[in-house]
């Protein structure tokens, strides 16, 4: 299971990163701090398609991380000492076959 969603996670993150850099930037850069008539949501409303999709994968991202870290934490709980292979490698279970029956003692022939 953690291999599934470690892979996932793997992909989720290079779609995030291909969605981030389709996006146009909406400041001219680091020198446009102040004086941006831009809104938070802009004159046309809540933001596109593109950025509410890069929400939405972000959003999986962590929910998968959550989950990637929940089942890692579980599979280390799960101890080789506690389980069977473990104790029966260290302590043979105990042998249920009958003790060798000795052999008869050979008869002479007779004369």
């Amino acid at each position: 299971m953690s291999s599934v969603l470690l892979v996932l996670q793997f992909i989720l993150a290079v779609i995030i990163t291909i969605a981030i850099l389709l996006q146009k930037s909406s400041s001219i850069g680091l020198g446009a701090y102040s004086g941006s008539n831009e809104s938070l949501f802009g004159a046309k409303g809540p933001a596109g398609f593109l950025a509410k999709f890069t929400f939405f994968m972000g959003l999986l991202f962590i929910l998968n991380t959550l989950a990637l870290g929940y089942t890692y934490n579980q599979s280390l709980r799960n101890s080789v000492v506690n389980t069977d292979e473990f104790k029966e490698s260290i302590v043979p279970a105990p042998a249920t076959t009958e003790a060798p029956v000795a052999p008869e003692a050979p008869v002479a022939p007779a004369q």
